[in-house]
């Protein structure tokens, strides 16, 4: 029996200990001293939310299928264990071998949103790792990150050796191997990445230097030593079929967010709304075909016991054999009472039928996204649904017997008028009168719409990357006032309205954007007690707005400020595909509330179409 890093007191002083004892079904566990490569992959949040990431499932399988190399996983540590392990100077361990991170070769962290900085830091303290990369020895693991948010890793460039920008299934290998021939060459922690920044799509934030103007925007950014790139390319998986996925994903002890076999049925989107950064980061859109992915189903259900599957896309109404996959995967699922999740789907004529031959339709609540109230506001954000699609997908979905809905909308959008912001409410109304338009004996109980706002916020690689963020009160007096409309509405009964906080809302913006002189004030606010940021009842603003000052740096400067198209923005030096001329002329289109088509209607010229494949018609 293996020897757990945490004793039986500690573990017993804690809330859900399951968290960090491993073990679980299909981990993976190798002899230490016959691999040459030890990496630690770290979600930085707490295991629930961790166990529910796709993209370390993968890397997982991935790295471990070669015989030379160990992975294994760390999360945060809840703030009861976070407290004792500062106190009795406990370093934290991974689960497979409840070894020391310290001692691993590579620490990876993936970084799926701003939020989590602060946790990012706990990692490395806990972990005993400096945490500015400047002050590391020989002694320590490579610090690398992944994910969306290293798409600007700016602010986080002090903590980190080195950015992995694009698909992990592309250079990990070559990166891999290059630190294992370094390793046994004797090379250097320098000569390793000076070799890593040789590699497309390794960003190593050391080698390169910024100089800012007096109005404080960014100069000059270049390198700092020879023979490293200008631009880092995105890494782009584009077979998906011949990439590796995990075929015997880990199954948690305790219940994580999406406890359920995922099934990623593609990547990409061909919609381009103006505010998704996904929509952009990951163009072309990408299929698997239908046969790979229901041997993928029964394989991950065989190995699994899973009683539920969700399809993963950012838009799975655009999977061209949806109706074929859901058909099939309910012949797989019956026979072994397995329920289908399908969420990312439109609100339209097809997607509930593809929902009613799953779901069951007295227990479930469909959920649609409009984003916005009005029609002028939905063009603006080209989000590529009328009000038409709305309603009569709506009342389509009353008839089957759908009587709860819940709607997604955003607030503080660029060029909003207040009549944008009341058109939630009228938008809700409307879909409350279509289910009442039904004969009573039909309905099926009371109707309940659940709408919520989200604030907007403006990230890189959109063509919202110019606009400015609304303030605090500004967000707070929109909310109150769909509220009120709500509230003024003759079936005011059947709707109920949430949104979500806006100090989180405004600090998510400055980081979305900021540049590398915030590392000092993500470091200051950790030390001031900044810790699981995205949890309402873990954020203290205060924190934060002391960082700021005592740093001397004026976040509206991030975060209100609209900035000018020839400005060079922190993120400038990476090549997505897309290009920033699109990216112009789609900020240009918002402005005059023009429409661009998706993909598969007509090309744009957004500048995928270089990577070849997917549904990309460009030239």
């Amino acid at each position: 029996m293996r020897k757990l890093a945490l004793s039986d007191e500690i573990l017993l002083k804690i809330d859900k200990p399951a968290r960090y004892i491993g073990g679980e079904v299909n981990a993976v566990v190798k002899d230490a001293d016959s691999v040459d490569i030890r990496f630690a992959m770290c979600f930085p949040d707490v295991y629930e939310i961790g166990m529910s990431h796709l993209g370390i499932q993968i890397l997982y399988d991935m790295f471990n299928r070669r015989k030379d190399t160990w992975c294994e996983r760390v999360y945060s540590p809840w703030p009861d264990l976070n407290q004792i392990m500062k106190d009795d100077k406990l370093p934290l361990f991974a689960l497979e071998s409840q070894d020391n991170i310290r001692d691993f070769d590579f620490l990876g962290i993936t970084i799926q949103y701003e939020m989590c900085y602060t946790n990012i830091l706990q990692v490395l303290d806990l972990s005993q790792i400096p945490m500015l990369s400047k002050d590391r020895t020989e002694r320590d693991p490579i610090v690398i990150g992944g994910g969306p948010c290293t798409y600007n890793p700016e602010p986080l460039a002090d903590f980190f050796d080195l950015f992995y920008i694009g698909d992990g299934e592309t250079v990990y290998d070559e990166l891999l191997d290059i630190y294992k021939h370094n390793k046994k060459a004797g090379g250097t922690r320098k000569d390793f990445l000076r070799q890593a920044a040789k590699v497309e799509g390794i960003y190593v934030p050391s080698f390169y230097h910024v100089t800012y103007k007096e109005d404080g925007t960014i100069h000059t950014f270049e390198p700092n030593i020879n023979d490293v790139p200008d631009h880092i390319e995105k890494q782009i998986a584009m077979d998906l079929p011949n990439t590796p996925y995990p075929e015997k994903p880990i199954v948690p002890f305790i219940k994580a967010t999406q406890d359920r076999v995922v099934l990623e049925i593609q990547r990409g989107c061909i919609r381009g709304c103006r505010f998704c950064q996904a929509g952009m980061l990951y163009r072309p859109l990408r299929e698997r075909t239908c046969d790979e992915l229901i041997e993928m189903a029964r394989t991950m259900l065989d190995n699994t016991g899973h009683e539920e599957i969700s399809l993963s896309s950012l838009s799975s109404s655009d999977y061209r054999d949806l109706f074929e996959l859901v058909s099939r995967l309910i012949d797989l699922c019956n026979e072994r009472g397995v329920n289908i999740s399908l969420p990312s789907l439109r609100i339209d004529a097809f997607s509930l039928d593809v929902m009613s031959k799953v779901q069951d339709i007295k227990k479930s609540s469909l959920t649609f996204a409009p984003e916005a109230g009005s029609q002028r506001m939905r063009d603006v954000i080209n989000k590529g649904l009328t009000e038409d699609e709305i309603l009569s997908g709506a009342k389509k979905a009353f008839e089957g017997g759908w009587n709860k809905v819940k709607l997604y909308f955003m607030l503080g959008l660029p060029t909003e008028t207040e009549e944008d912001i009341k058109g939630i409410a009228w938008l809700c109304q409307e879909i409350a009168e279509r289910y009442y338009e039904i004969p009573k004996e039909q309905r099926n109980g009371k109707c309940q719409i659940t709408a919520s706002s989200s604030f907007f916020v403006p990230k890189p690689f959109t063509p919202f990357q110019w606009a400015p963020m609304n303030t605090k009160d500004q967000f707070l007096d929109k909310a109150k006032t769909v509220k009120s409309e709500v509230r003024s509405q003759v079936n005011q009964k059947s709707i109920r309205y949430h949104y979500h906080e806006a100090d989180v809302t405004l600090l998510e913006g400055i980081l979305a954007r900021g540049d590398r002189r915030l590392s000092p004030v993500i470091l200051k606010a950790y030390r001031k007690g900044s810790l699981f940021d995205s949890w309402t009842e873990w954020f203290k603003p205060e924190y934060w707005n002391e960082a700021f000052k005592e740093c001397g740096i004026d976040p509206d400067f991030y975060s209100v400020r609209e900035r000018d198209t020839d400005e060079i923005l922190p993120w400038d030096f990476i090549n997505i595909g897309v290009s920033k001329e699109f990216m112009i002329r789609e900020w240009k289109n918002a402005k005059e509330g023009k429409i661009t088509p998706n993909c598969r209607m007509r090309c744009s010229g957004c500048g995928a179409r270089n990577y070849g494949g997917g549904v990309c018609y460009e030239g």
